[in-house]
């Protein structure tokens, strides 16, 4: 689209938002049940786009990470919708009796989505999904690093919605920048911290609240007592699902110091059970670009100068060995082999900036005390994990750390649960969505209070005298 179109597009939806401002349950069931059939009738043909786009991962792979998060986030939606709409009834304060009071939850207006390249479906459309059921307007921009989703997206949504309800605006990064930039009801943007500074300014001007999901650097602790093959295997899946690229896959690794070979073969014995084999292997998606490929391998490169020990991981070899090029696939597929890092520093790349990729960091650690403290010195995480069975230290950790959420034992799986907010803080992001939180993000909770004619309020009316010195003792009185 160009500018004008955008701009034409955003007026049509603001215009639509505010001449109906009322969105009954039925209409937006509708239209949730439209998205879900789009997702039944046309993802082999979105996983298709996905393929191409990345140059190797499977539709299977679209299918569990894209799809099967659309389709739970849909059905729970369908069923709860209907509840989360209503007013919320409150009590009302003895003074104010015998008036009656609630909240009532009303759409925003109009929902600009701005949504990355590694889930391409599921971020574009989760968040739509969630503005919609609340009764917004939506308008999408995907992102320019996946043009085949991106455009199947904009057809596939102009086939089932009417540019007043939900459109996609395709283009690159100055016209994310205009976009922005429109004055939007609520934006929601998923992507880096460095991008996402520049999206809450461009938002700020018009005072246009946002939902930022920024990633980090999400630590994962392996406490002394916890069972390292199971742990390696978990920590595998998460930091290895669609090769690393992933806002919430595990950063780095906090291990008790000593046990470093351990969890180097317990990792590799995972990754040959997950990954048989890598290069050619559908299931283990290829870096997006060439471009994010060689940032890894410079990485990669930063970290063995200043002296740390890379290992490679080739599941046909069975155990990790010395890192050399470190890399498969340099040709259209750009698979790079899972990698552990040992005696990583902060003075390392891989370890100032999120890695999205398939490398590993390991940091060795003498007592707790010390990983905690590690993790507190850097921006808060979008997530953190621990691994071991002493609850009171699982509950120290919890209670002396701040991230996004947590996964006790595993990995990924708190952005599976339907009841759990999904949310950065500070640096990994602000605002959250999923479930009623979700809907309650993309609503405006107006206080309406409803006066009775029995108000006794008038007592409070001027001129004030002796008899209100009275009334006010009565009333503390009864505070």
């Amino acid at each position: 689209m160009t500018p004008a179109e955008i701009h034409a597009h955003f007026q049509l939806q603001r215009q639509a938002s505010r001449e109906h401002v009322d969105v009954p349950l039925l209409v937006r069931r509708e239209r949730l049940l439209r998205i879900q059939k789009m997702l039944d009738e046309h993802g082999p043909v979105l996983a298709a786009a996905v393929q191409a786009d990345f140059g190797m991962r499977s539709p299977l792979l679209t299918e569990v990470a894209d799809f099967f998060v659309l389709r739970r986030l849909l059905s729970h939606t369908l069923r709860h919708l209907g509840r989360w709409m209503k007013p919320k009834k409150v009590s009302t304060p003895l003074v104010l009796q015998p008036a009656t009071a609630w909240i009532a939850r009303q759409p925003l207006g109009v929902v600009g989505v701005i949504s990355p390249w590694n889930y391409p479906v599921q971020l574009a459309l989760a968040p739509a999904i969630t503005a919609l059921a609340a009764g917004n307007r939506v308008m999408l921009k995907p992102s320019e690093l996946t043009p085949h989703t991106s455009a199947q997206l904009a057809a596939l949504v102009a086939q089932f919605f009417s540019p007043d309800e939900f459109c996609v605006v395709q283009g690159d990064a100055n016209l994310a920048a205009l976009f922005a930039s429109l004055p939007f009801d609520h934006l929601v943007f998923t992507g880096s911290t460095a991008v996402g500074r520049k999206v809450a300014q461009a938002a700020a001007q018009n005072l246009t609240p946002t939902t930022l999901e920024l990633g980090g650097k999400s630590p994962c602790i392996i406490d002394g007592h916890c069972d390292m093959k199971d742990a390696a295997l978990k920590i595998a899946h998460g930091k290895l699902l669609n090769a690393g690229q992933t806002c919430i896959a595990p950063d780095y690794v906090l291990l008790p110091r000593g046990r470093e070979g351990e969890f180097a073969q317990a990792y590799a014995a995972a990754v040959a059970r997950l990954f048989p084999t890598i290069e050619g292997n559908g299931d283990y998606a290829s870096i997006i670009t060439a471009r994010h490929h060689a940032r890894l391998r410079t990485m990669l490169q930063q970290a063995q100068t200043l002296g740390a020990e890379v290992q490679t991981i080739d599941p046909t070899a069975g155990k990790p060995v010395a890192h050399t090029t470190g890399t498969l696939g340099d040709g259209v597929s750009r698979q790079m082999l899972p990698t552990l890092v040992f005696g990583a520093t902060s003075a390392m790349q891989l370890m100032q900036e999120e890695i999205f990729g398939p490398i590993l960091p390991v940091v060795s650690y003498e007592r707790l005390d010390d990983a905690i403290t590690h993790i507190n010195a850097g921006p808060r995480p979008l997530a953190l994990y621990w691994f071991g069975q002493n609850e009171a230290v699982r509950d120290d950790v919890l209670q002396r750390t701040v991230s996004g959420g947590v996964t006790v034992n595993d990995t990924l799986m708190h952005i599976a649960h339907d009841h759990l907010p999904f949310g950065g803080v500070g640096d990994s992001g602000w605002g959250a969505y999923h479930g009623e939180q979700g809907f309650l993000q993309f609503c405006h909770q107006k206080s309406v209070l409803v006066q009775s004619r029995w108000s006794m309020g008038s007592l409070l009316y001027p001129p004030y005298g002796p008899r209100m010195e009275r009334i006010m003792a009565l009333i503390r009185r009864l505070l």
